[in-house]
């Protein structure tokens, strides 16, 4: 993994070309907006200070300091670094009304976002594991 964000120009144009830089899994939860299943998420039960990133381009999303477990079965967060590194976008599918949380950046599919979390604002960022990337505090 880069430590910069890879500049947009440098991104994946087509689905085979996202495909080729993240592989099956990846590809599904980020560009196919798939949900890995509950409690098997590789950064569920990280608590090392750092930086988590986006799997797609390596653009910053949330700090440690702002992971808390959520009992959800997938990383949750309070807040993303910033107000410009997440969208939200309206998700009606399952018959359910949601709110999704898309990487500003490249527009992959992190998760959701919900309004049961603890922090100032009451929201829970849940974000699948396999669309993020982490960068141990050094």
């Amino acid at each position: 993994m880069s430590d910069t964000p890879t500049p947009a120009t440098d991104m994946p144009h087509n689905d085979q070309e996202w495909l080729d830089k993240l592989g099956p899994e990846r590809f599904q939860i980020l560009r196919r907006h798939g949900t890995e299943p509950a409690w098997t998420g590789e950064l569920l039960g990280n608590k090392a200070e750092g930086e988590y990133v986006c799997g797609g381009c390596g653009a910053p999303l949330f700090e440690s300091d702002t992971k808390y477990d959520s009992g959800s079965g997938w990383p949750s967060f309070t807040a993303p670094v910033d107000d410009t590194a997440v969208t939200n976008v309206e998700d009606n599918s399952y018959g359910m009304r949601r709110i999704e949380v898309r990487c500003a950046k490249c527009a992959g599919h992190l998760g959701h976002v919900f309004p049961d979390g603890p922090g100032p604002d009451g929201l829970r960022y849940c974000i699948n594991s396999a669309s993020l990337d982490f960068k141990p505090e050094e």
